[in-house]
């Protein structure tokens, strides 16, 4: 009962269920979020102590729903990674108001919403982590990538904020910044011919900077953005 409690969004796939995994093996219970209940139940059964609660976390309600869930099952909250991800690739006139309030939905406004809703909790407890999944595209974007760049820029800020907002309540934030992933997403944008697998981070390299960030020797970096790349 007194093992930690992480929550973590688009866990059931890519680097969401990567970090399950990671987390998972040490020690840790996990409520796991994505639209996908399949998808969220497959990666439950493998980490064994999490629960699969499908959410869509561009609605608050929902979101509030998630943090209610996850603290009648545990009791409490240490850790929420907000890793759930969009990025169409669409150039500035092509790209759709729709398309555009999506990705800062998605990708921006639901780490707020989330963030907002355990941060009594956090307070409560004096303490708590908080790490949001960016992107290489926030310093660096390829065309096409305006809405995306722009959405996980502000979430570099936002974690910054926040780290400096929660510091006198124990409560610690971090952007960790990746570039090329081995995901599904990334390969619906580029073909392993433009881009070999041996340029691409894996999954679980993003996933053990995560563990590294709660617990290990990055927990004194938090308001840091932390980029990561492979060169070959």
């Amino acid at each position: 009962m007194h093992a930690p409690v992480a929550i973590i969004t688009g866990a059931g796939r890519g680097i969401g269920r990567a970090i399950a995994l990671e987390l998972a093996n040490r020690g840790y219970r996990l409520a796991l979020a994505s639209r996908n209940q399949q998808e969220l139940e497959a990666v439950a059964a493998q980490a064994k102590t999490a629960i699969s609660v499908p959410t869509d976390i561009t609605r608050p309600n929902d979101v509030q729903m998630l943090v209610d869930k996850t603290l009648a099952s545990f009791g409490r909250i240490d850790v929420i990674v907000n890793n759930v991800g969009l990025a169409p690739v669409a150039k500035v006139n092509e790209l759709s108001i729709e398309q555009w309030h999506a990705v800062i939905n998605t990708n921006l406004s639901s780490a707020f919403y989330l963030t907002r809703a355990v941060w009594e909790t956090f307070k409560e407890q004096h303490a708590g982590c908080i790490v949001n999944i960016s992107s290489m595209s926030s310093r660096d974007p390829l065309p096409g990538f305006a809405a995306y760049g722009a959405a996980k820029a502000g979430l570099n800020l936002l974690s910054l904020v926040l780290a400096r907002e929660g510091a006198e309540h124990g409560i610690r934030s971090y952007a960790i910044a990746p570039g090329a992933v081995e995901t599904s997403m990334f390969r619906r944008m580029v073909s392993k011919e433009k881009w070999p697998v041996e340029k691409t981070l894996d999954p679980a390299d993003v996933a053990r900077v995560v563990a590294q960030c709660i617990d290990g020797d990055l927990k004194y970096t938090s308001g840091e953005v932390i980029f990561l790349s492979k060169t070959v």
